[in-house]
């Protein structure tokens, strides 16, 4: 028998197990049936132990005929289950704890409803209102914005090089990777000697050294002018020197000028004329006075002007450099030229290598018959972590109907869930979003079988049967990921499968098998 995710209420008030009407228990009441194999207790009444008719399960995991239970209520206000005398209640009791209860997410903006089982693992895992830590900044971010926060946000998102130089960086240490990243454009370093080039940081350095000659030349060159540039200053300040010395000259033979006058004066003439002739002379004076001034100051500017100690410093580290490249070792620099583009070759092809291997993986494991083989190793550690709390389930990779055809997976619960929890191993169904969904035709309905293989050789499977219920929302065209899984919560006892007489567990591996029946199935 079985049981789905999904499960709405029945006139009585407790929950019925029947997946589907094509696969129903109803047996007629007070008649009696013969059965090629002696029935298994699971489908027999706990109270009247005969076949089940209209079965009902409780919330303690045992089935009763409808009957019976409705028998049972009758004859005890409190009515208990004989089993293990636990409360029977009806589903206005239940629903307040009800794990199959629809109920509202409880995170911010989030409006989708959940079964209340599934709750805690919508919200830690489903709902795209939750938040998580970015993986590159360790921020807290929603994760509905999680990735544009990546992408045009996050200070640690690696990004690649604007130069493409194939090296991904953090995004906050892009403009320091510009200033050294080999891809990027820059003057030659002699740019001020006169070369035009402008090339790649990278090539620079091959560039100096296969161009050393005309660089070497240009350096002349440029030497040569700033010589006669100097040699022209010289000349200038020797003219201006010979011109200042002829003014000082004419101010010393004007001022014995006036010191002649000064005596005429005294001596002799008209007092007017005496004054004009006096102030005569004191204008030329002025304006002797003036000139030198300006000549000296044109003298002291040039100067500033024209300082070359700088200049000759500047040829001076020029030098050296030639020098020291001239003495350079160039083979050194041809190989480590080749060791980094070796470097970035082998880098490519790694990464390369890495989403190979990715793919191969997904491949390899990928059936397109509606078949699943699934092998679970450690399982030991991997219930304790169930137990634990920390990875309740786990999910088989996918697997497909036909090429074109469905995209299913398996979940199991090791530990159990639901009824099953801490007892049995739960195995469902689920109905994946696919490439190919808007050719195919929904809701799903074909035929499911869920085994745990026998490794012995015997072939004792325990298997179960059902037929996808075209009214349940598990079988419908996926809105997201995936659907809600349907199948067994009670699939098989821990005790039958950790049994040492049976060979379902060997070297801590076990074996789950998914088929699906594509009989009347339309290939694309």
């Amino acid at each position: 028998m079985a049981y789905s995710e999904e499960q709405g209420g029945v006139p009585c008030g407790f929950i019925r197990q029947n997946s589907s009407n094509s696969v129903s228990l109803d047996f007629e009441p007070n008649t009696e049936y013969r059965f090629v194999e002696q029935l298994e207790e699971r489908y027999k009444c706990a109270f009247c132990h005969s076949v089940l008719h209209n079965p009902h399960q409780t919330g303690c995991g045992h089935r009763f005929c409808q009957h019976c239970i409705l028998s049972l209520r009758e004859l005890n206000a409190v009515p208990l289950c004989p089993v293990d005398k636990e409360v029977i209640k009806s589903q206005e009791d239940h629903l307040q704890q009800c794990l199959f209860q629809a109920v509202q997410c409880s995170n911010e903006h989030c409006q989708e409803s959940v079964l209340r089982k599934n709750l805690k693992e919508h919200l830690s895992a489903y709902c795209q209102f939750r938040e998580e830590k970015c993986l590159y900044c360790k921020k807290d971010v929603v994760v509905i914005n999680l990735q544009n926060h990546e992408e045009n946000m996050c200070p640690e998102y690696p990004v690649s090089c604007p130069n493409k130089c194939l090296q991904i960086i953090p995004r906050t240490e892009v403009d320091e990777h510009l200033a050294v990243c080999p891809e990027a454009e820059q003057d030659c370093p002699f740019k001020q000697y006169g070369c035009p080039v402008k090339d790649k940081r990278g090539n620079l350095q091959e560039h100096e050294h296969s161009a050393l000659r005309d660089h070497m030349l240009l350096v002349l060159e440029k030497n040569l002018q700033l010589e006669k540039q100097i040699s022209d200053l010289h000349r200038s300040l020797e003219r201006k020197e010979s011109k200042i010395q002829q003014l000082t000259e004419t101010v010393n033979k004007f001022e014995k000028e006036f010191k002649q006058f000064a005596q005429l004066f005294g001596k002799n003439g008209s007092f007017l004329s005496n004054i004009q002739l006096l102030a005569s002379h004191l204008d030329k004076s002025a304006w002797l006075e003036a000139q030198v001034r300006q000549l000296l100051q044109m003298a002291n500017q040039q100067e500033t002007k024209f300082d070359l100690r700088a200049l000759m410093e500047a040829i001076d580290t020029v030098k050296q450099k030639i020098t020291l490249l001239e003495t350079h070792d160039q083979r050194i620099v041809v190989l480590e030229g080749e060791t980094n583009k070796h470097d970035v070759h082998i880098n490519i092809h790694k990464a390369q290598l890495n989403k190979n291997e990715e793919r191969f993986k997904l491949l390899e494991g990928a059936c397109y018959n509606g078949k699943l083989i699934w092998k679970v190793t450690d399982y030991k550690m991997k219930k304790r972590e169930a137990l634990e709390g920390h990875t309740v389930s786990i999910f088989s990779q996918p697997f497909y109907t036909s090429r074109c055809g469905y995209r299913l997976c398996a979940r199991a619960y090791l530990n159990g869930d639901g009824s099953g929890k801490g007892t049995h191993l739960s195995l469902y169904f689920v109905v994946m979003r696919g490439e190919f969904d808007s050719l195919l035709q929904w809701p799903f309905r074909q035929r499911v079988t869920l085994m745990l293989l026998d490794q012995s050789g015997k072939k004792n499977h325990i298997m179960e049967t059902f037929k996808a219920d075209p009214n349940s929302s598990s079988f419908k065209r996926p809105d997201g990921e995936m659907n809600i899984a349907s199948g067994c919560p009670r699939f098989v006892a821990h005790s039958t499968l950790e049994n040492a007489k049976n060979t379902y567990i060997k070297d801590d591996t076990i074996f789950l098998k998914v088929a699906v029946d594509l009989t009347d199935l339309e290939d694309l």
